[in-house]
């Protein structure tokens, strides 16, 4: 592997002007290649980038997460990514912890690396009660329809190698993508393993975060993917 710049982060965006230029310059500075997909921003995310060395990929409309990361993948693909990394545009992710998270994927360990605030008790301390409660339910809907049972299946942290980007395709656009994930994970019989994640929980990535009743529609949105597919 020659180091990060084979290591593609896809930032996935959506009316995050105030925030995208302060998440996207440390990954940038650190040498990682950066592809970040508007997805259909009507507040000049985009235009926030100027001047810095990414990628940008624009949606012309609001598609949903799940189909920012598949164009995302699709890009990285085709541009000799060994490694890909899902990172969030409100700055909630620490870009210094990309290091431990691709660790075991270039030690040939495993195909997949999820990060899990529920593996060090400063982190789940760091999780706010509600978010937390919410978690927790996700963490048992995910089990029911996935057979995968990890400490945390909802946090947008996470690393894949060459091989899982070719294995996995995100059909799901919302935010049920990451029960997908894990499903395809099970049923493609790719290796994986959970490390400790640290979230920053600023006030603006609180004002950012996912109402309650998107949890509602992920489950939705997995019962009808079940009974149609």
């Amino acid at each position: 592997m020659a180091g990060n710049s084979s290591i593609f982060v896809i930032v996935p965006v959506y009316n995050e002007a105030g925030a995208i230029r302060a998440t996207v310059m440390p990954l940038v500075e650190a040498g990682y290649a950066v592809v970040v997909v508007d997805d259909g921003s009507a507040d000049g995310s985009s235009e926030a980038l100027k001047g810095l060395p990414v990628v940008v990929i624009r949606h012309p409309v609001n598609l949903g997460q799940g189909a920012a990361l598949e164009t995302g993948k699709a890009y990285a693909l085709r541009h000799g990514a060994e490694i890909a990394v899902h990172f969030d545009a409100d700055g909630q992710h620490c870009w210094e912890q990309i290091p431990e998270l691709v660790a075991p994927i270039v030690r040939g360990e495993a195909d997949v690396v999820l990060g899990s605030r529920f593996l060090r008790a400063n982190d789940v301390a760091r999780t706010p009660a509600v978010k937390r409660l919410i978690l927790r339910g996700g963490i048992i809907v995910s089990g029911l329809f996935t057979g995968m049972w990890l400490s945390d299946t909802h946090n947008g942290f996470r690393a894949l190698s060459r091989n899982a980007l070719d294995e996995i395709e995100i059909r799901e656009n919302g935010f049920a993508h990451a029960t997908e994930i894990l499903g395809a994970i099970r049923k493609r019989k790719l290796r994986y393993r959970e490390i400790p994640a640290t979230i920053r929980y600023s006030d603006y990535s609180r004002s950012k975060g996912q109402p309650i009743w998107n949890s509602v529609n992920i489950v939705v949105d997995l019962l009808l993917q079940r009974l149609f597919r």
